[in-house]
C-alpha cells in the first residue's frame, strides 16, 4: 500500500526531531505526529516505562493518564480522517517492555486474558494479564503494526547517550522532568528486535534502500529497488551522522523509498508559523528538543563540524569534565552495552557511496 502511514521508528536523541522537522514542512499532503505512544507508555493505565511508577502527581498532571495504547491509535485514525497521509515519528522502546522483559499484547488492543497471571490493584500494569503473539517483541498485535510503513533512524551511541544524560541532569532536568538517567531507555536494544521482528515477517526488505546491483545480499535491481515486487518495503535505515553529512542526498532516497515526491524546499523552516507548528508540535516533551525548535533549514555540516574520531580515553575524558566522574563512567557503560546493536543496524543503512 503505497500510502500507509510512515512509521519512523528511532531511538533518543538520534537527531530524529530534525529530521522530522523536514516533513513538517510538508503541509499540503502530509499529517505529522509527534511520539504519541509515549503517552501510553509512560502514563497511562497499560504504561511500560517506569520512570512515573511511583509518581501519580506527574502522571495525572501530564494530561495522559487515561492513554492507553488503544487510544492512542484511536488517535492516529482521527489525524488520517483529513486526508492527508500520516508521517509518525516515535520512540522504538514505548512499544516494547523495557530491560528485555518478555511482550504480551495490550488489554486494550484485544490482548487474549491469561488467567495464569494473577494481578493485584497494587501492582505496576506491566506485566499484562494476556497472552503474547509468537515472536511478537512488541505490546502491538501484528495486524496493526502491519499498518505502518516501517523506516529507522539511528546514530551512534558516543553521540547519542552522553546527549539523552545531559538531559536527566541539572539544569536540563529542571525542564525535562527526567530526573534520573535510565539505561533501559537507551532504545537500542529495542529498535533492533522490532527491526529483526518485522524483516523475518516480511514487513520490511529482503531490499536494502540505495544499494544498488547487490542482489546477492539483498535482491536489489538495477533501479535501486527490491527485486520482489513494486509493493516491498525496503529496508531503508538511516543514519544521523550520514544524514548531517549528506542531507539532500539522503532526504531525496528516504522520499523515493516512501512514495514522497522530493522538494528542495523541504529542509528549509524559517519561517513564524513553521516555528510555530514546531513549538506546538514538541511541547509535550520540554527541554529535550530546543534545537530542532530552533532550526531553520537542514544544511550540510562543514568539514569543521563533523564528528571527529576519539579514543576512548578522550571520549572518557571529555565526558568526565562535563558530567564528572561518576557521568562519565555511566555513560561509557551505556556506550558500551548498545553499541553491538548500533553496528548491527548500521550494517543495513543507506550507503552515500551507492549514489
Amino acid at each position: 500500500m503505497p500510502n500507509k502511514p510512515i512509521f519512523v521508528a528511532t531511538h533518543p536523541r538520534a537527531c530524529s526531531t530534525a529530521f522530522e522537522r523536514v516533513f513538517m514542512t510538508r503541509t499540503d499532503d502530509l499529517q505529522c505526529v509527534h511520539e504519541p505512544f509515549g503517552d501510553a507508555f509512560y502514563f497511562g493505565p497499560e504504561r511500560l516505562g517506569e520512570r512515573y511508577e511511583d509518581d501519580e502527581q506527574t502522571r495525572v498532571e501530564s494530561g495522559f493518564a487515561e492513554s492507553t495504547y488503544k487510544t492512542v491509535f484511536d488517535r492516529l485514525e482521527r489525524e488520517g480522517e483529513n486526508g492527508k497521509r500520516l508521517f509518525i515519528k516515535d520512540i522504538t522502546h514505548y512499544l516494547l517492555p523495557p530491560n528485555g522483559k518478555p511482550a504480551s499484547i495490550a488489554p486494550s488492543l484485544g490482548g487474549e486474558p491469561d488467567s495464569s497471571i494473577i494481578k493485584s490493584t497494587s501492582s505496576p500494569p506491566y506485566p499484562y494479564a494476556t497472552h503474547p503473539e509468537p515472536a511478537n517483541p512488541t505490546v502491538v498485535p501484528l495486524h496493526l503494526l502491519r499498518k505502518f510503513h516501517f523506516t529507522f533512524l539511528i546514530r551512534h551511541p558516543r553521540h547519542s547517550i552522553p546527549s539523552y544524560y545531559r538531559c536527566t541532569i541539572p539544569p536540563l532536568a529542571e525542564v525535562t522532568g527526567f530526573h534520573d538517567f535510565m539505561p533501559a531507555e537507551a532504545g537500542y536494544d529495542e529498535l533492533r528486535r522490532l527491526f529483526e521482528y518485522l524483516k523475518a515477517v516480511g514487513e520490511v526488505g529482503p531490499g536494502i534502500a540505495g544499494r544498488k546491483g547487490d542482489e546477492q545480499m539483498n535482491g536489489v535491481g538495477e533501479n535501486g529497488k527490491a527485486s520482489a515486487g513494486k509493493d516491498e518495503v525496503s529496508i531503508t535505515v538511516i543514519d544521523a551522522d550520514d544524514l548531517l553529512d549528506h542531507p539532500t542526498k539522503l532526504i531525496e532516497t528516504y522520499c523515493a523509498e516512501v512514495g514522497l515526491e522530493y522538494k528542495p524546499e523541504m529542509l528549509i523552516w524559517d519561517t513564524e508559523a513553521a516555528h510555530a507548528h514546531a513549538r506546538e508540535a514538541f511541547e509535550k516533551w520540554k527541554g529535550f528538543h530546543d534545537d530542532a525548535i530552533n532550526s531553520t533549514s537542514l544544511k550540510q555540516r562543514s568539514a569543521d563540524h563533523k564528528k571527529k574520531s576519539k579514543t576512548i580515553e578522550e571520549e572518557n575524558a571529555e565526558w568526565a569534565r562535563k558530567y564528572g566522574e561518576k557521568g562519565a563512567k555511566t555513560i561509557r557503560e551505556s556506550v558500551d552495552a548498545n553499541l553491538e546493536d548500533y553496528e548491527y543496524l548500521k550494517g543495513f543503512a543507506v550507503k552515500i557511496k551507492a549514489f
